[in-house]
């Protein structure tokens, strides 16, 4: 396994009783800023704030700073959340940007381009961007990281991204988990992963920027069709098998793209799959689980309060896979179902039996007992 946890200072899992205080040893005076006050900004500040930092919440608009800074609260994203008192909030993209070191940026994948744009004029020369972003650019096909160091006009090694079994509302609630944060820097990915611990979550470092950006992209995509799953009806066998063969399908096309394949093992990878295929709190599961009871996409896109990123990354990992001569047969159903030419109640099956040629089958011949009456596992 290629993730790995840097040298910090002792910390105890799940939360300590105490009160939180700074972090001695890895203390790091830098100016952190959050671009996004959705619920996985607004917790990623949390996150940040609850391991003893200050950090600055840039929002869209003035009311909602003032909640946030008033009564410490994010109640349309973060419902029954209380923020800790280092979260400062500010519509001012002026005040959240200039003089910060490190701008974490939170906001959907369509839009950062133009987010990017639009508080580069305060970026300083030597700050460092690190996505919290899990998409790829519909009109480039570009990954977040480089859409980031395009636009903001600065080098990878000062580029990082987040990634893992990130259900915001669960971290919000100080349940314990982990992710991974990767960059062409290992001193920056070091630095990051040191500032946003605390004693809920731990961050590992991954060197596989490719692999935990696929990583966060493609489980959107799986955890869609599981979701079409559970609302026609299927079972957890069926679950079972979709999250399995699109465990091998999204690991193939992120190798073929240049990702280490045991990054899709880790959490970037599986862990992240699990979470969102199984949590109900997942936007990409609830998305597909609409669909599956029969909602148009057109009236999925307007029935969910957030951004659900698979919905918009479909067409463009497919044309990306169609480039690299990689099957992808369960995203190019997910199309399918998208685009009204398949009823989800006819997804789900071909998913589970079809086979990807891609895969190495470990296996020769029938499985034992699969030809037997009533077999069961």
């Amino acid at each position: 396994m290629s993730e790995w946890y840097p040298e910090t200072s002792p910390i105890r899992l799940p939360f300590a009783d105490e009160t939180r205080s700074t972090l001695g040893d890895d203390a790091d005076d830098a100016r952190i800023t959050v671009i996004g006050a959705g619920n996985w900004g607004t917790t990623f500040a949390k996150v940040i704030a609850d391991g003893g930092r200050r950090v600055t919440l840039g929002v869209r608009r003035p009311e909602h700073a003032d909640e946030i800074n008033e009564s410490h609260r994010n109640t349309a994203y973060l419902p029954g959340i209380n923020l800790p008192e280092q979260i400062r909030a500010t519509s001012s993209l002026v005040d959240a940007v200039t003089g910060a070191d490190l701008v974490f940026l939170s906001v959907p994948a369509q839009s950062a381009r133009e987010n990017i744009e639009e508080f580069k004029p305060w970026l300083g020369p030597d700050a460092s961007i690190i996505s919290l972003m899990k998409g790829v650019e519909r009109s480039t096909g570009k990954r977040m990281s480089e859409v980031i160091s395009e636009v903001a006009g600065i080098p990878l090694e000062r580029v990082a991204v987040a990634s893992g079994p990130n259900i915001a509302l669960e971290i919000a609630r100080e349940q314990p988990t982990a992710i991974v944060v990767a960059s062409a820097s290992e001193d920056l990915a070091v630095r990051v992963a040191r500032i946003a611990r605390n004693d809920y979550l731990r961050t590992f470092v991954n060197p596989d920027v490719i692999g935990t950006e696929f990583g966060g992209v493609l489980k959107n995509l799986i955890a869609i069709a599981i979701g079409i799953a559970d609302g026609v009806g299927f079972g957890e066998n069926t679950k079972a098998a979709i999250m399995t063969r699109g465990l091998a399908e999204i690991t193939d096309f992120a190798v073929a793209m240049g990702a280490a394949r045991e990054t899709m093992m880790g959490l970037a990878g599986l862990g992240d799959l699990i979470a969102t295929c199984m949590s109900p709190l997942s936007r990409n599961f609830t998305a597909g689980r609409l669909l599956g009871q029969g909602y148009s996409y057109h009236d999925v896109t307007h029935r969910m309060e957030q951004t659900a990123e698979g919905l918009r990354s479909v067409e463009s990992i497919l044309v990306i896979a169609g480039e690299r001569r990689v099957p992808m047969p369960i995203v190019a159903q997910i199309a399918a179902v998208l685009e009204g030419r398949m009823h989800p109640a006819e997804l789900a099956p071909h998913l589970a039996t079809d086979h990807i040629p891609t895969e190495t089958e470990t296996e020769t011949g029938p499985e034992a007992g699969a030809d037997a009456p009533g077999a069961t596992a």
